[in-house]
């Protein structure tokens, strides 16, 4: 095995790059903010200087690494390395071939992937997953994404677009529209661009805020101002946290009888609520699968945090290992 690993996370405001030992333990790492105006070639040359500097600082030649890993939001082709769409970027990224791009620079090979799979294979490799061969990784933040693990692989699917659970329906029933167009998607009911609309609900019913959020600004409202509304015991917030809860557990409930893994693994924004919002995620979970779950099935926060994204995508290199 070579000695070191390397990552890359882009995302639509951060863009991180790090090398890593082969046991996961940090070498260097950088975060820039200035690619997202950028336009697709231009993010790309951005994650090739990111990742040639790093290099070049720690004196690692491309032949020492195991390979390069970058994950991204959005539907990935991972046979051919094509970033179908993503709408965290300004820059279109429609079929875009970054992962060719990528390897023409570096004497290694390049694998591209979607967050939340990368995210998966970490908590697997060096994280919160690391004792299981079966689990799912869901992240619950902006969107929703899943990453699925069978006996320790990756499942991806036809083209690679396996565990878009955030587009699966909860609720049909339910008249909020996702940005996929259809209504009562998980995503939609959980995540936290929908949380404004969420807590609007609540205010137009009569409710009142105890933190200052009114129809006049509700749309301000975020996960970070839901957090505070926790701390302040505002009922609304509560009420808010407990619906997206409520809908993530019907997903992993979902999830349980399609794939029956070891484990559950949540990570994302909105588990910074603390351990109240995997409380209600399980209790939801166990209200629906009663007698129907014979082996106890763990639900865990992410052991990787805000470094799930970075060291995982420097762990899909040793997928094929």
């Amino acid at each position: 095995m070579k000695r070191y690993l390397c990552g890359v996370d882009l995302g639509g405001t951060k863009l991180s790059a790090g090398i890593f030992n082969a046991d996961g333990t940090v070498v260097d790492k950088r975060k820039v903010f200035d690619h997202k105006d950028l336009d697709c070639d231009g993010i790309t040359n951005r994650v090739i200087a990111l990742i040639r500097e790093l290099l070049d600082n720690n004196g690692i030649m491309d032949e020492d690494l195991q390979g390069i890993g970058i994950c991204m939001a959005g539907h990935v082709n991972y046979k051919k390395g094509l970033l179908i769409t993503s709408s965290n970027f300004k820059a279109g990224f429609n079929n875009y071939p970054i992962r060719e791009k990528v390897a023409r620079k570096f004497r290694t090979h390049v694998i591209l992937d979607n967050d939340a799979n990368a995210q998966a294979y970490g908590e697997l490799m060096f994280g919160a997953g690391r004792n299981f061969s079966d689990l799912i990784f869901l992240t619950v933040s902006t969107g929703v994404g899943c990453g699925i693990i069978v006996d320790r692989k990756l499942i991806r699917g036809m083209t690679g677009t396996a565990g878009e659970v955030g587009h699966t329906i909860v609720d049909p029933h339910s008249d909020v529209m996702c940005s996929c167009g259809n209504h009562g998607c998980l995503m939609s009911l959980s995540s936290g661009q929908y949380l404004a609309g969420m807590y609007r609900k609540y205010l137009a019913a009569g409710e009142k805020s105890s933190i200052g959020v009114d129809l006049s600004n509700v749309d301000d409202f975020n996960g970070m101002m839901m957090r505070r509304g926790l701390e302040d015991d505002d009922v609304i917030s509560r009420k808010v946290l407990a619906d997206s809860a409520s809908a993530v557990g019907i997903g992993v409930y979902n999830l349980f009888q399609v794939l029956n893994p070891e484990i559950f693994i949540i990570g994302g924004g909105l588990t910074n609520c603390g351990e109240i919002y995997f409380d209600m995620i399980e209790e939801k979970f166990l209200s629906l699968v009663k007698k129907m779950m014979y082996d106890k099935i763990e639900i865990r926060p992410s052991a990787l945090g805000n470094s799930a994204g970075l060291l995982g995508a420097a762990a899909l290199t040793l997928e094929q290992v």
